[in-house]
């Protein structure tokens, strides 16, 4: 099992409901593919460092999980298509 962390930028004119659905559904793909979610770290309404689709804000937010080697490549896949969602990284974090 590996660490990983997934960086993720919502739009920014989703109400609360929207993002806290976007977030389980996110939830949901790691644990489908036999990852758990370690912790979730939301930092709110940011400035785009580039304007994205003719936005300068986004929802930022930070999920930590644990999973195999090949659930980010699934669940890329996954957060690719989903429409509230902006931009998105996966990382794996270096082992210590």
């Amino acid at each position: 099992m590996n660490k990983y962390e997934l960086a993720l930028v919502l739009d920014v004119n989703l109400d609360e409901e929207a993002r806290k659905a976007a977030h389980e559904k996110i939830q949901e793909y790691i644990a489908r593919f036999g990852g758990t979610v370690d912790t979730v770290d939301d930092w709110g309404r940011r400035k785009l460092a580039y304007e994205i689709n003719k936005k300068t804000e986004g929802y930022y937010s930070f999920v930590a999980f644990t999973a195999e080697a090949n659930a980010p490549a699934e669940i890329e896949s996954r957060i690719r298509i989903m429409d509230p969602v902006v931009r998105y990284l996966i990382i794996r974090q270096d082992r210590k």
